[in-house]
């Protein structure tokens, strides 16, 4: 089992993905501020830093085998353009300094399926932040949902009627697919299978690839 370094590992994502990998044996350190250690779930270790400032917590990071970076901000809407570039994009320049600087072997990012005809300030916030990746030279997995369904981001459940029929019309199959929905338990299924299944360089994993991935790890890891 290896050591694992998160960002956003008091939020939707983290706090779930944290006890799948705690139960599997591997060792969490999470970033937090300062006064919220308590949010972390049981079994990761706190390293207090900020996830905007540069060397902030590098320290924290050496050691590490897989740095997984969650951080973004919270449902994602055309209004946040602001906040997208000041803690989305600054935030994965920050952690992949640390990641590379700590001599991390495996960086995980959380980016989002594209191209897209909506949401553009958000696509090329992300697509900025795998270039970063990218160059970092670290070997990555990047993974690429359009929405994550779960407690709190229902509503598109409204919507399947209408990915069902374009899925099935050959002009829109391969757009319904790739801007597919996925549930949360399907995500943080994907994202352990990323941790436990480092690439020699790059692997990108979009939505048909998280929905497989998502389905089998529930199998594996029950």
């Amino acid at each position: 089992m290896s050591s694992v370094f998160i960002t956003g590992g008091t939020g939707y994502m983290g706090t779930r993905l944290i006890p799948l990998l705690v139960k599997r044996g591997h060792e969490v350190k999470a970033l937090v501020r300062e006064g919220s250690e308590k949010k972390l779930p049981v079994g990761a270790t706190g390293a207090i830093g900020d996830a905007l400032q540069p060397h902030s917590y590098t320290e924290e990071v050496h050691g590490a085998d897989t740095f997984v970076h969650l951080i973004g901000t919270p449902h994602p809407n055309p209004t946040k353009a602001k906040q997208f570039c000041d803690v989305d994009l600054v935030s994965v320049q920050v952690a992949t300094n640390a990641a590379r600087d700590a001599n991390v072997r495996h960086f995980v990012y959380l980016s989002v399926a594209q191209p897209a005809p909506i949401m553009q300030a958000f696509i090329n916030v992300r697509m900025k932040g795998e270039a970063i990746v990218r160059e970092s030279g670290i070997p990555a997995t990047i993974l690429r949902p359009w929405y994550v369904l779960g407690p709190g981001h229902w509503w598109p459940y409204a919507t399947l009627p209408v990915y069902w029929i374009l899925s099935r019309i050959p002009k829109t199959k391969k757009s319904a697919q790739r801007l597919g929905l996925v549930t949360i338990d399907q995500m943080v299924n994907a994202l352990l299978w990323s941790v436990e299944n480092p690439p020699p360089e790059i692997q990108l994993l979009e939505v048909p690839q998280i929905r497989r991935l998502g389905a089998s790890a529930s199998r594996w890891y029950a």
